[in-house]
């Protein structure tokens, strides 16, 4: 999973020769609420100004994410219906599932890299824990016994919740749910005590103290939540756990209408008020060129598909 920031680069000038004729659709295989619906929409408005066409966010949750993600590989190439594609779908449902119904390195192609995003251990308020070290030690005296949620099975909450497990050597129950938002309402109301999660969409909860945030699983502090330590810190070293979430296209789409997409958004990622917004929900900016994170992609299919299939995490 990705550990590492890539600089700002030089937008070509291709970019200008393309532009949508008619409002464009920005697919979201989530439900509103998540890291995915986050940032989609962190970028909706900019999009809009700078396309000269209205942007939408369409939520279409359901099938682990295969609904919206079938819709975009099947949409007309022509830049106006376009996906919100999150890291733990793109490397994880090809691996799990014999058939997903497309291929992250045949059926879609890479615009632009959204957002990246640690993950934060969360749990419940009612637990009699205030720090990583007190939860990992109440899940060993209880073995089997404590619940992990996941925004679906098989997706990188779930695999966090695997590899937490595996670092502990204690084993925890897993409860998927259909997105970040139902899991969190459980957690807030102690019906699953652990969540592991984007903060974007915990933020105001832990600020609120709706839910207890223990580690960042990241090396470095968040900017949203300053006050949760590392995982490192937290007594939990090398444990880190990283989410991408970044604009793909139909395959086929014409060279000028990606260069456009890219362009955009590496203009929108260089505006000192979005960065500050992704910054405050725990996520980072990154712009990338179409070829880095097309090896980005590539690379995540290959490393989450290594962890998956050993652990037996299927989805059919």
């Amino acid at each position: 999973m990705l550990r590492r920031s890539l600089p700002f680069l030089a937008v070509p000038a291709l970019a200008q020769s393309w532009s949508p004729t008619r409002p464009v659709t920005v697919l979201v295989p989530n439900p509103p609420g998540g890291g995915t619906d986050f940032a989609a929409r962190l970028y909706a408005e900019g999009l809009t100004r700078l396309l000269g066409q209205p942007v939408v966010i369409e939520n279409r949750p359901g099938a682990n994410g295969n609904l919206a993600i079938q819709a975009a590989a099947r949409a007309a190439p022509d830049g106006h219906t376009i996906l919100l594609q999150y890291s733990g779908y793109h490397a994880g449902n090809p691996a799990m599932m014999r058939n997903p119904g497309w291929d992250p390195n045949r059926d879609i192609i890479p615009l632009g890299l959204a957002t990246m995003a640690p993950h934060v251990i969360l749990v419940a308020p009612q637990l009699p824990v205030t720090s990583l070290a007190e939860f990992i030690a109440l899940v060993r005296a209880r073995p089997g016994q404590l619940h992990y949620a996941s925004s679906g099975q098989g997706s990188i909450q779930h695999i966090a919740g695997v590899l937490f497990s595996q670092a502990i050597a204690a084993a925890m129950v897993h409860v998927p749910y259909r997105g970040a938002a139902p899991a969190l309402q459980d957690v807030v109301g102690g019906r699953v005590e652990m969540f592991i999660t984007t903060p974007s969409s915990a933020v105001e909860l832990v600020q609120a103290g709706r839910v207890r945030a223990l580690a960042m699983a990241s090396a470095t502090r968040a900017p949203g939540l300053p006050d949760v330590p590392t995982t490192a810190e937290a007594g939990l070293p090398r444990f880190t756990i990283d989410a991408w979430f970044a604009f793909f296209g139909p395959a086929g789409m014409a060279a000028p209408v990606q260069a456009r997409f890219n362009a955009a958004l590496r203009e929108l990622a260089a505006d000192l008020g979005l960065r500050a917004r992704a910054e405050q929900a725990g996520a980072r900016v990154a712009p990338m060129s179409v070829a880095e994170l097309d090896a980005l992609a590539r690379r995540e299919v290959a490393e989450l598909g290594a962890v998956i299939r050993p652990a037996g995490i299927t989805l059919e």
